[in-house]
């Protein structure tokens, strides 16, 4: 038989690379455009929880992209496993760690292993970002931003980056964990992030306002009165954070992936989906056909506009593959033998 071998890009490597927002972002809307384009499979992802005692769980995301994203390697399908235990801190760990496996789509022969932990985490702010590139007004001068994980980082950074930014506030439930959030932020982006101890501190009087909670159940603390008209939002806790009302304010509705957003029991506005309020009836449509022009995105200053990202593999697979080509072009990288 062939001899067989994959590359393996583990997180000190991935950090190495040191990948630019720009890099970032064009690779995660070259993901985007494959899928606008119909060059991509997402299957739903499924979860596994252990035992409801770890307060945590798996989820496993599957996707294929292909040759018009534009990617050295050609296509690629890929299996995400991430898992996401919200008590981690209290170990010193992330909340989510995760592993990526890319492969051949034509062959099934593994390409690459990669530590999926900041993947996760790029391609999360990416995708945020992306969507307010296309949906929030262009003077948009204030974020209101809940939460303090990993993802929380590079939503506010990549917002940063393409938005002339007059105030950034940050928000989450411990100071211990805002606090350092906000002086690391501070830090990277040469400016002021100020942490704040309430919700409405943060999101009242916002532009740009991003839900990123970590609730252990659903409660309705992003007040539906606090959007003002033109604002842009996006909520994507795994719990609920908003009321039930907030869809009643917007006049477009734009998801990810109607697919991953219509089934499974976790997500922000599960309970919207249930009452009829989120239907392919009301959805205005899928960031990737606003990217492709196949639907518009923001059209007038005064709309207000939604915005739910479950997360997609396609983003990992995107993200993943821009990493490979920058390390094969920087000798980073080990080849593991497989057969």
């Amino acid at each position: 038989m062939t001899s067989i071998s994959f590359t393996y890009l583990s997180g000190p490597d991935i950090a190495a690379l040191a990948l630019t927002d720009d890099e970032i972002l064009t690779a995660v809307e070259r993901g985007l455009t494959a899928q606008g384009l119909g060059q991509s499979v997402i299957e739903p992802r499924v979860h596994l929880e252990p035992d409801p005692a770890f307060r945590g769980h798996f989820n496993v995301l599957r996707g294929y992209i292909g040759k018009a994203a534009g990617f050295s390697m050609g296509g690629l399908a890929g299996v995400k496993i991430v898992g996401d235990y919200v008590d981690n801190y209290k170990k010193g760990l992330p909340s989510e760690m995760a592993l990526l496996n890319l492969f051949d789509p034509e062959t099934g022969m593994p390409v690459a292993l990669l530590d999926a932990t900041a993947i996760t985490e790029m391609r999360t702010g990416a995708v945020t970002a992306l969507g307010a590139k296309y949906l929030a007004r262009k003077d948009s001068r204030v974020l209101g931003h809940i939460g303090a994980r990993g993802t929380a980082y590079w939503n506010v950074r990549l917002l940063n980056h393409l938005f002339a930014l007059d105030e950034i506030r940050v928000h989450s439930r411990r100071p211990e964990s805002r606090e350092p959030f906000a002086q690391r932020l501070s830090r990277d982006l040469c400016r002021e992030v100020r942490a704040v101890e309430s919700w409405q501190a943060c999101l009242e009087g916002a532009d740009i306002q991003i839900e990123a909670s970590r609730l252990d159940a659903p409660t309705p603390h992003f007040k539906t009165a606090w959007v003002k008209p033109g604002n842009f939002v996006v909520p994507y806790g795994t719990m609920s954070a908003v009321e039930l009302s907030l869809t009643d304010v917007m006049d477009k509705l734009v998801v990810d992936d109607w697919g991953q957003c219509k089934g499974g029991k976790l997500g922000s506005l599960r309970a919207h989906v249930e009452a009829g309020k989120l239907s392919e009836a009301t959805l205005h449509g899928e960031l990737c056909e606003i990217v492709t022009g196949k639907k518009p995105g923001r059209q007038r200053a005064d709309e207000t506009i939604l915005f739910w990202h479950r997360g997609l593999s396609l983003s990992d697979i995107a993200l993943g593959a821009a990493l490979l080509e920058k390390a094969a072009g920087r000798g980073l990288g080990q080849t593991l033998r497989y057969a």
